[in-house]
């Protein structure tokens, strides 16, 4: 009975021990790593890779864990206590399991998290194949909480998609932090990298000058008076808006150009990309950059015109902080 007992203790810490520090690897791991085991051929980082676009069934293949593990400990407890001082003793049983904590606390809880902590993708390559059999055991019950998970998610919790955006992108700039402390990166590319994901997320609608706010010349102007709007304005470039129909923007001007033109009238018009108000920055300045124009038009989904945008109020808050 007491070899029983035994095992039962043993075999609960080690499984509150083995879903602990499984927990803290999963989230502690790195992405690309699992990744790139998964293409050598390796089953076990196929099958997490698969879990971290389905993180809810990994936690609740993890509460489950330890709930039994849990249980299991306490069940040893307190049938060790009735082996050893009888059914009658209630102050045992109250105390021999506060005794026993901080030994739970640390080998089945602290002891794993720092271990996972330290060598996350070592360790859930050593561990993955009896989570996974674990995972399959508990299926049905995983099943129910991720059922109870998405209803609850529709009323109270951020899109699925939103939390692995950030969880992928915190990923990313961990191994931003991992590049330069190896001295792979330097500061300035890893703040330019920073940067890089800090303006992915808005709108190139936020880096544009509203059209009202634009100085434009008028088809039809003379190159003298173009370039004293240049020189008032101190722009490089300016948008031409058509004579016929005011506000309608029909090409832009290169200042540069004009200067070295030896015509009086305007040189020719360079045409204004279009990118949706909607559209990434990112995906703009590559837009602009291809096209080899320094001026584009923000559109709105009606077509209207909202606003200017420029290259260099593109690449403006990419190296703003990236030389410091």
């Amino acid at each position: 009975m007491i070899a029983g007992v035994l095992i039962l203790a043993f075999g609960g810490l080690f499984f509150s021990a083995m879903f602990s520090g499984l927990e803290t690897g999963f989230y502690r791991a790195t992405r690309v790593r699992l990744v790139l085991d998964a293409l050598g051929g390796s089953l076990v980082a196929r099958g997490l890779v698969w879990l971290t676009n389905r993180p809810t069934m990994f936690v609740a293949t993890i509460l489950v864990g330890n709930n039994l593990a849990n249980y299991l400990v306490s069940l040893s407890i307190v049938l060790g206590t009735r082996l050893s001082f009888g059914d009658e003793s209630r102050a045992a049983e109250l105390l021999v399991p506060l005794a026993l904590a901080p030994v739970l606390f640390v080998y089945g809880e602290l002891l794993p998290k720092n271990l996972f902590l330290q060598a996350p993708n070592r360790l859930l390559r050593l561990g993955g194949p009896l989570f996974f059999v674990f995972f399959v055991l508990f299926l049905p019950a995983s099943v129910l909480l991720w059922l109870l998970n998405q209803l609850l998610g529709r009323f109270v919790a951020e899109p699925p998609e939103q939390v692995r955006l950030g969880l992928a992108r915190r990923e990313l700039q961990g191994l931003l932090v991992e590049g330069r402390e190896a001295g792979i990166l330097h500061p300035a590319q890893q703040s330019l990298a920073r940067n890089i994901f800090a303006l992915s997320g808005h709108r190139v609608g936020r880096l544009a000058t509203a059209l009202r706010d634009v100085p434009r010349a008028r088809q039809g102007m003379t190159r003298d008076e173009v370039l004293g709007l240049a020189s008032r304005y101190r722009i490089a470039d300016i948008p031409v808006e058509s004579a016929e129909s005011r506000g309608e923007l029909i090409g832009y001007v290169r200042v540069i150009d004009l200067a070295l033109s030896e015509s009086a009238e305007l040189a020719p018009l360079r045409p204004l990309v279009e990118i949706p108000a909607s559209a990434n920055p990112i995906d703009a300045m590559v837009r602009m950059e291809n096209a080899g124009q320094n001026l584009a038009r923000v559109v709105e989904a009606d077509g209207r015109v909202v606003g200017i945008l420029t290259v260099r109020n593109l690449r403006r808050p990419l190296f703003q902080t990236a030389g410091g």
